[in-house]
């Protein structure tokens, strides 16, 4: 399979390059079977290619009375290991629609690999609309039917034993319950909750969502300082991004004995060199819509705060923020990516030498899918657990995910990122073995 390289859209300011991210994706697959020395062809464009990519137009009636057409997708990668599972989003990424199709694709083979390295029992999938209700004039009466007309192209393919939505960026709980509301109604007005995950609480979602993601990459983070014999009490955090993952995952360091010294959000960075509370500093941001002027805090630019001197760096806003040359000044322990691809290829080579422990993403923010799955199996037998009881049954898949993980890193000596990937690619590969081809 010879990769794409680049998506060419053109816009009104010129013609944007931008790479291909189901390229990226086929590579980190092929290196793993590289690893594996799985040289067989078939089975490695097996591995690499969804199963099946749905593209669909969605006619929906404006306020204004007029229809407008908007493309929706859905891609099932692959569900080997149990039914497909992965968010929708509300999206206009700037290589138009044409990249967002590579996108999802890209999207779902990680869903895939994020499943397998914690072992639960489900496949990848990625769907989204392309459309941004957060730049866009959207009314939430326009949002909805595009939910519910959107929910009605793709009912064929998913279903509580098929393929199982969850919110993405810029879908939030409502959409879901409307999507699972649109399904039961297609389906005899069964109540069917396991449809979709990140419900609201009384709509039959799951305790612990809200937060899964930070004290997932916590309780990697924990696991990482014991292998190096960190001490948390009194480790130092920075936290590149402010949103749900970051700040969840101070506040469970923060429980663990750590404390934060330097956080950022989309208008700057600070420092603290004494530290400070998570919550109170998420208190200023809902005050003063940013980090910045939090007392006693001094401004620093995003490279002063990724290279800051810390033992634990947790990177939780956009994708590629470290490159080569902040890998060469890094200043930490720890990585705990709870963001997707928050490093670059160049950079991991220059990390794993500086003997930087990495928590890849894959692994670092997967306890969404954890609880997700946690979510679904409630809805399925009709009975919930505590917050407690999700918790730590996360706890137990992340924490496995982690040691099987670091495991394969010695048994190979490769990063972590890699050991990650083959350690997935290997559990498909056996559930692909045992089932075979049929018909």
């Amino acid at each position: 399979m010879e990769p794409n390289l680049n998506i060419i859209s053109h816009l009104d300011l010129g013609i944007l390059v931008q790479a291909d991210p189901f390229d990226n994706a086929t590579k980190q697959v092929y290196d793993a079977c590289d690893i594996l020395k799985i040289k067989d062809k078939g089975l490695r464009d097996y591995l690499v290619m969804p199963n099946k990519v749905l593209r669909v137009k969605i006619p929906v009636k404006m306020d204004n009375g007029k229809i407008r057409i908007f493309t929706g997708f859905r891609s099932q990668h692959n569900n080997d290991r149990g039914p497909y599972k992965g968010g929708i989003r509300y999206f206009n990424p700037e290589g138009g629609v044409k990249y967002m199709e590579r996108e999802v694709m890209a999207l779902s083979s990680w869903m895939t690999w994020k499943c397998a390295v914690v072992d639960i029992p489900l496949g990848g999938a990625k769907g989204g609309v392309f459309v941004n209700p957060k730049t866009e004039k959207i009314s939430n009466a326009e949002l909805e039917r595009i939910t519910r007309r959107f929910a009605f192209m793709i009912s064929e393919i998913i279903g509580p034993e098929k393929d199982i939505p969850a919110p993405d960026v810029y879908t939030t709980g409502k959409e879901m319950t409307q999507i699972m509301d649109t399904f039961s109604k297609l389906h005899g007005n069964k109540s069917v909750p396991g449809v979709i995950t990140g419900k609201p609480i009384p709509m039959g979602g799951s305790l612990a969502r809200n937060v899964a993601t930070g004290l997932g990459n916590a309780y990697c983070i924990r696991e990482a300082a014991k292998i190096i014999k960190l001490k948390l009490k009194g480790a130092k955090v920075v936290l590149q991004g402010f949103g749900n993952a970051s700040t969840f995952s101070g506040i469970y360091l923060e429980k663990m004995g750590a404390k934060v010294i330097a956080a950022s959000d989309s208008k700057g960075s600070i420092i603290v060199p004494n530290g400070f509370k998570t919550e109170k500093l998420m208190a200023h941001k809902n005050k003063k819509g940013t980090v910045l002027g939090f007392q006693g805090s001094k401004k620093i630019s995003t490279e002063q705060l990724l290279t800051t001197k810390c033992d634990v760096l947790v990177p939780a806003a956009l994708e590629n923020q470290i490159t080569a040359k902040i890998a060469k000044n890094l200043k930490c322990k720890i990585i705990g990516e709870a963001a997707n691809g928050p490093t670059l290829p160049e950079a991991d080579p220059i990390i794993y030498k500086k003997k930087i422990i990495v928590v890849p993403d894959i692994l670092a923010n997967s306890g969404g899918v954890c609880i997700s799955y946690l979510e679904w199996v409630q809805n399925n037998m009709g009975y919930y657990w505590t917050f407690d009881e999700v918790a730590k049954k996360m706890e137990k898949n992340i924490t496995k995910g982690f040691r099987d993980t670091y495991d394969l890193s010695k048994k190979h000596k490769i990063d972590m990122r890699k050991a990650a990937m083959v350690l997935a690619v290997e559990r498909v590969v056996e559930a692909f073995n045992l089932k075979g081809i049929w018909p």
